[in-house]
């Protein structure tokens, strides 16, 4: 997500995993949401329970910019400004199957974007901290997520690259802009035994990896071609 400002901008969302977000969803988009989860996910092979239960709950037309929310369950990624975009359905599903979540789990978001893959990693996770590079984004996403009623998930605007230590070790990390390279500071950041999920490479060239944390060492597998926008900011500066 690109910089737009210097100034590194805090948006925390506290006051208790114990509060269930707030329904708020159209009715009209609800047989879309489970047309979406039977379609999209589950005959493509992604059939964890409680997966599949943050995806039928999150109504992602509340994250979808309201010009196209008509396309709120597409098969496909949606504009949500700033040259970033809100990403495909499936997509959120698979990378958050990969985390291997827990109830108990602390998580580390680097690409808030919308908030929607926020909002499905609160579903599953005790702690939620995430991070939007664009000011314009974070300060949207933080007031989603809060009108949404999920207080279980942190929001920080600012540069991910360099992860959130003060919230560190976490369980799992999931990245949803592509740098060139694994950021050094989110594998330091990951406690031993858990996951990262990050694209990583060029434009047209770029491959989901799988990344698990055992003494200190990373076992690395690709998984999936795909189409991210890049990280940007400090995985930008020269090497």
């Amino acid at each position: 997500m690109a910089v737009r400002h210097a100034k590194a901008l805090l948006l925390l969302l506290f006051l208790g995993a114990n509060c269930q977000p707030t329904e708020i969803s159209a009715p009209e988009f609800a047989a879309e949401r489970e047309r979406m989860v039977q379609t999209q996910v589950a005959l493509r092979g992604l059939t964890d329970p409680r997966l599949l239960a943050a995806m039928r709950k999150v109504p992602r037309e509340q994250f979808v910019p309201a010009a196209l929310r008509g396309r709120s369950y597409s098969d496909s990624p949606l504009p949500i400004g700033y040259e970033q975009t809100i990403s495909q359905p499936f997509v959120v599903a698979f990378m958050t199957e990969k985390l291997q979540l827990k109830s108990t789990d602390r998580v580390l978001e680097i690409g808030t974007g919308s908030g929607y893959q926020a909002a499905i990693l609160g579903e599953l996770a005790a702690e939620v901290y995430t991070m939007e590079i664009v000011e314009a984004l974070g300060t949207s996403a933080a007031a989603t997520l809060h009108r949404l009623g999920y207080k279980n998930v942190h929001v920080k605007v600012g540069d991910g690259y360099a992860g959130w230590p003060e919230h560190a070790p976490y369980d799992a990390v999931v990245v949803t802009c592509a740098p060139n390279h694994v950021p050094l500071a989110l594998v330091e950041q990951t406690r031993n035994g858990g996951r990262i999920v990050i694209p990583v490479g060029p434009a047209g060239a770029q491959e989901l990896y799988v990344l698990e944390k055992e003494h200190g060492q990373l076992k690395q597998r690709t998984v999936l071609p795909v189409r991210f926008v890049p990280m940007t900011g400090e995985a930008n500066r020269p090497r």
